[in-house]
């Protein structure tokens, strides 16, 4: 159970943080949250667990909730804010990947300790980036995409643009997590392991998105209500 209680936690602790950012830093916050949850995800998504009777790699959570950065983007800002966030994703991924491989240059002093493990832990980070780049820009900027199709489908249909949040919400994101799903487990880990370990890691991905999307709504309505209190910062 300690693996469950811990991916728990972790949801609970990003998704609540996430409010906190919102109303203390608003959109910077945002921003600067999406940048940094990006690039531990992908230094995360490098350990692979047995949690709820699954074989799942880390990182789904946090990937799950740059997510729900965009839809709060979206939902209180507008579309080309959510974009920033992904451009801000993936510039933020490029520096990481430059920057980790440039420490494997590096002649280590005799009295070095950390470099094995350093090139243990990156050698094969410029596939998993390269990867998660390709990857986050499509399923992103498709997920911004459907949440305002979701939203114009909506207004047009019952002339209320405040209704169905939770239909725009999960509409958009169960479909772009599905496709994020998919591509990442094949371009980052086919050949990596084995078939039964793939379609375990892509079935429990998509297991923890579905779940992660359902528990994010609550978050996305409390972000808007600050919105309309005029809790958060100009």
């Amino acid at each position: 159970m300690q693996n469950e209680l811990l991916l728990l936690i972790s949801l609970l602790v990003l998704f609540g943080g996430l409010l906190l950012v919102l109303r203390f830093f608003g959109r910077a916050g945002l921003y600067t949250y999406s940048a940094i949850a990006t690039v531990l995800a992908n230094i995360e998504v490098m350990i692979l667990v047995d949690a709820f009777g699954m074989e799942m790699t880390l990182g789904n959570i946090l990937f799950a909730s740059t997510f729900l950065v965009t839809d709060i983007l979206s939902e209180l800002y507008g579309k080309q804010y959510a974009q920033k966030a992904v451009h801000l994703g993936i510039l933020s991924s490029v520096i990481f990947l430059l920057v980790s491989q440039s420490w494997l240059l590096y002649v280590p002093s005799v009295s070095d300790w950390a470099m094995p493990s350093m090139r243990t832990l990156f050698t094969n980070t410029p596939r998993l980036l390269i990867a998660s780049l390709v990857v986050y820009a499509i399923a992103q900027t498709f997920d911004v995409w459907l949440y305002h199709k979701w939203w114009a489908f909506t207004t047009s249909r019952f002339g209320d643009g405040d209704r169905f949040l939770w239909l725009r919400n999960n509409g958009s994101t169960l479909v772009s997590q599905l496709l994020n799903t998919l591509l990442y487990s094949v371009f980052a880990f086919a050949g990596v392991y084995s078939i039964d370990t793939l379609l375990s890691i892509t079935l429990s991905s998509y297991i923890i998105f579905v779940f992660t999307s359902l528990a994010d709504t609550p978050v996305i309505y409390a972000a808007r209500l600050m919105k309309k209190h005029n809790q958060l910062p100009n």
